[in-house]
C-alpha cells in the first residue's frame, strides 16, 4: 500500500527536501500552503511542474491551508487521511518573532496543537512529526541533548517550546504517535535570504556581481551547530518509522561561530572578508543565544542517523548556488583574481 504524507510548510527549505525524499520512497505527498498574492513556490516548482510522465509528479498534491485555521486543518486531515504528518510550518525567523510575538505564538505554538487535535478527534492512527528547534535551549550550556533544560530567549523559541511540550502531552495523555525533532541549525541553497548564512553567501555573490560593496551583519561571535537540511529531513522520516514515538536531538556535534562561517565562504571566492563585512546593531537580537552545539548520540544509537554532508561542502554548495543566480562563474573569477 502506498503511504500518504501531509507536510505543512511544504514551500520552505525543509518542506521541499522532505517532499523529494518521500516521493523517492514511493509516498503520496500532500503539501499545505498559505494563500498569497504572490506565488512563493520556487523550492517546489521542479516537483509540481515536472513532466506528467514522471511518476513523482503524479503523487504530489497541494492544498491551501493555514496554521491559524483549525477547521481547515481538520478538514484536510479527514479528507487526506495521512499516515504521517510533518509539521514544518512556522514563523521561523528569530529576529522577526520579537516584532510579531503574538503571530509567532499563533502559528508556531497553537498551530501544532490544532494539528494534534485534528488527529485526536478524527481517531486516525496518523503519526506526527513536530519540528522543534535548538533555540529552545537558549542559554543552557553546550553540548545540549534531550535531557538539557530549556531556557528560550525569544518569542520564537518560547512558542516552539509550547508546541514541543504539547506534543509530549498528547503522546502521554492521548497515546498519539507524536514526536519532536530538536533540530539544530541546518542550511542549504534553499535557505531563506533573511537568515544569516544565506545573507553571507548571497552577499558574496552580489559583491562579485558588482551590485554591492558591503555586507552588514549582527553578532559575529554567536556560535551555532550547522548541518545540511538534506541530511536533517532524513532524520525526520526515521523518527516516524520507529516502533515507539520519542524525541531526538539532530545535530553535527560541532559548533562554529558566525565569523567562521563568513571566513569559509569568503575563502572559497578568494576575498578577505574583513574588507567587506560591517557590524550593524540593527541585526543584534534583544536577547542573544551564544552557543548551541548538539549531542545527537541518541539519534545515532536509536535511528542509525548521522550527518553525511560536511560543513565545507555545504558552504561551497550555497556559495556556488548564489553565484549562479547572480550570473557569476566562480572558476572565471578565481582565474582573473590569480592574474592580478
Amino acid at each position: 500500500m502506498t503511504r500518504t504524507a501531509l507536510i505543512t510548510g511544504i514551500t520552505g527549505q525543509d518542506g521541499s527536501y522532505l517532499a523529494e525524499l518521500l516521493l523517492a520512497k514511493g509516498y503520496e505527498v500532500h503539501g499545505v500552503l498559505r494563500r498569497s498574492s504572490t506565488m512563493n513556490r520556487s523550492r517546489i516548482d521542479h516537483i509540481q511542474h515536472s513532466s506528467p510522465s514522471h511518476p513523482e509528479s503524479l503523487h504530489f498534491f497541494l492544498h491551501y491551508g493555514d496554521m491559524t485555521d483549525s477547521g481547515g486543518l481538520n478538514r484536510l486531515v479527514k479528507v487526506i487521511r495521512p499516515d504521517e504528518i510533518y509539521n514544518l510550518a512556522a514563523q521561523s525567523h528569530v529576529q522577526i518573532s520579537f516584532e510579531q510575538p503574538e503571530y509567532t505564538g499563533e502559528v508556531d505554538g497553537l498551530g501544532a496543537v490544532r494539528l494534534l487535535e485534528a488527529i485526536r478527534t478524527t481517531g486516525l492512527s496518523t503519526r506526527l512529526y513536530q519540528a522543534s528547534t535548538s533555540e529552545m535551549f537558549g542559554i543552557a550550556a553546550p553540548p545540549q541533548n534531550e535531557a538539557t533544560p530549556f531556557h528560550p530567549r525569544s518569542p520564537y523559541a518560547a512558542a516552539k517550546l509550547y508546541a514541543h511540550w504539547m506534543t509530549v502531552n498528547y503522546r502521554e495523555a492521548h497515546h498519539l504517535y507524536a514526536c519532536s525533532g530538536i533540530l539544530f541549525n541546518h542550511e542549504s541553497p534553499r535557505r531563506g535570504e533573511n537568515f544569516v548564512t544565506r545573507k553571507v553567501t548571497r552577499g558574496i555573490a552580489q559583491i562579485l556581481a558588482g551590485k554591492s560593496d558591503k555586507l552588514r551583519l549582527g553578532n559575529l561571535a554567536a556560535r551555532r551547530d550547522w548541518g545540511h537540511a538534506r541530511d536533517y529531513v532524513e532524520a525526520m522520516w526515521l523518527m516516524l518509522q520507529q516502533s515507539e514515538p520519542d524525541d531526538y536531538v539532530v545535530a553535527t556535534g560541532i559548533s562554529r561561530s558566525v565569523r567562521e562561517f563568513i571566513e569559509e565562504a569568503f575563502r572559497l571566492v578568494g576575498l578577505d572578508w574583513e574588507k567587506y563585512v560591517e557590524m550593524d546593531d540593527a541585526y543584534v537580537r534583544p536577547t542573544e543565544v551564544h552557543d548551541l552545539c548538539g549531542d545527537a548520540s541518541k539519534a545515532a544509537r536509536q535511528l542509525g542517523w548521522k550527518p553525511k554532508i560536511s560543513f565545507s561542502d555545504m558552504v561551497r554548495e550555497m556559495v556556488e548556488n548564489d553565484l549562479t543566480l547572480e550570473g557569476v562563474d566562480l572558476a572565471t573569477h578565481l582565474a582573473r583574481a590569480a592574474d592580478l
